[in-house]
C-alpha cells in the first residue's frame, strides 16, 4: 500500500489529465457514489462529456452538523427533487440512497427524530438503497442506528451501502459486515464502500460487494486501483468518485477507466468495474433501467422545476463546449 505523498503527487500530474480520455471515448460510466449536492453544473457537464451517464448520491452530512429535524427534511427532499432535475439537464440519470449517516447519528436526540422520517423518503422514486450508514467512529450510537436502518433496508427490500470509516478501518469493515449478517441481510445486497488493500479480501470472501472511492490523497488512487483490479478481477468490484465538498475529483471514475486501459486491463473489465457492476447491485432496488439513461439524454435545458431552470438571467443553453469566451 502506498501512503508516500510524493508518489500520490506524481500520479496526480501523470493520470489526471484530459488527454488520457482519448483512450476510451465512447465509454459509458456509472458513478455510484457522488455527493452532487456540493459539485456545480459546470461539473454535471464534465461529467456528461466524459461518458458518465448515470450517478447515485447517498445522503451524508454537509461539512457541519445540522440541527433541527427540518433540515435533514429538506436535504432529502432536494436529493430526490431538485438534484435528480439538476442532474436531467445535463443528461445524467440521477438516483439517490438515503439514510441516516453515521457521523450524526451521535446526536441522538435528532437521530431518534430522523428515524422516524426516513419511511417518508426510502420508498420514493429513485431510491435504489438505504446508505451511506455504518461506523464513522465506532460509537454505541451509531451501532445503535445502523442496525435500525439495517431492518428498515429488509422490510423495504432495498439493498444497504455502507460506509466504512477512515480510522481504524478494518476493524470497521468487519464489524459493519458481522453486523448486517447477524440481521439477516444476504451478503449479496450489501455495497461495502471506501475499500483498501487491508479490507478487499475479507469483503469479497465473504460474498459482500467491494466499492473503492477514487478520492486524492485520502481512500485509493487509481495507479492503486489498477493493482486491485488485476490482483482481483472485477466479480462484486466497483468505484466511485464521492466528489462531495472536500478536495475530490468528480471525474475519478473516467480518469481511472483511462489509466486501466493504458495499463492492459481489458474493455469489458473496465465496463464491469465502471458501469455493469453498479446496475447489478443497486438494480437490485427494482428502481433502475438502463433504458432511462437514453431517455434522459433529450434535455430541454428551459424545463423548470418548481418555477426554477439550470439557466439564469436569460441565458441560453450551453452549445459550443470547446468555447473558452463566456458570454
Amino acid at each position: 500500500m502506498c501512503h508516500d505523498p510524493s508518489k500520490r503527487i506524481k500520479e496526480t500530474e501523470e493520470t489526471y489529465t484530459p488527454a488520457n480520455f482519448d483512450n476510451i471515448r465512447g465509454m459509458k460510466f456509472f458513478d455510484p457514489h457522488i455527493h452532487m449536492t456540493s459539485r456545480t453544473t459546470d461539473d454535471y457537464q464534465a461529467m456528461a462529456d466524459a461518458g458518465i451517464t448515470a450517478i447515485i448520491e447517498p445522503a451524508f452530512w454537509l461539512g457541519q452538523p445540522r440541527t433541527g429535524i427540518d433540515t435533514f427534511r429538506d436535504y432529502y427532499s432536494s436529493l430526490l427533487g431538485w438534484e435528480r432535475f439538476r442532474a436531467s439537464q445535463f443528461g445524467i440519470k440521477h438516483y439517490s440512497t438515503i439514510g441516516l449517516n453515521s457521523r450524526e447519528a451521535n446526536n441522538v436526540s435528532l437521530a431518534e427524530q430522523v428515524i422516524e422520517l426516513l419511511p417518508l423518503f426510502i420508498y420514493k422514486e429513485g431510491v435504489v438503497g438505504i446508505g451511506e450508514i455504518g461506523f464513522d467512529d465506532q460509537t454505541e450510537a451509531e451501532e445503535k442506528y445502523y442496525r435500525i436502518q439495517l431492518d428498515m433496508a429488509k422490510e423495504a427490500s432495498l439493498p444497504v451501502q455502507i460506509h466504512t470509516p477512515h480510522r481504524d478501518k478494518k476493524r470497521g469493515t468487519q464489524r459493519s459486515m458481522d453486523i448486517a449478517v447477524e440481521h439477516g441481510l444476504d451478503p449479496y445486497t450489501v455495497i461495502v464502500d471506501h475499500n483498501n488493500e487491508e479490507t478487499v479480501k475479507e469483503v469479497l470472501d465473504r460474498g459482500f460487494w467491494a466499492a473503492f472511492t477514487i478520492y486524492p490523497f485520502t481512500k485509493m488512487g487509481n495507479e492503486r486501483m489498477v493493482e486491485i483490479v488485476k490482483q482481483y478481477g472485477t466479480e462484486r468490484i466497483m468505484i466511485n468518485s464521492a466528489a462531495d465538498w472536500g478536495i475530490s475529483d468528480p471525474l475519478a471514475i473516467p480518469k481511472t477507466a483511462s489509466l486501466m486501459k493504458s495499463r492492459g486491463i481489458s474493455d469489458a473489465d473496465i465496463e464491469m468495474v465502471t458501469y455493469r457492476n453498479a446496475i447489478t447491485a443497486f438494480g437490485q432496488s427494482g428502481q433502475i433501467d438502463e433504458a432511462d439513461f437514453a431517455l434522459v439524454k433529450y434535455i430541454d435545458q428551459s424545463q423548470k422545476f418548481s418555477g426554477n431552470t439550470v439557466l439564469r438571467g436569460g441565458q441560453a443553453p450551453r452549445i459550443d463546449k470547446s468555447s473558452i469566451i463566456i458570454n
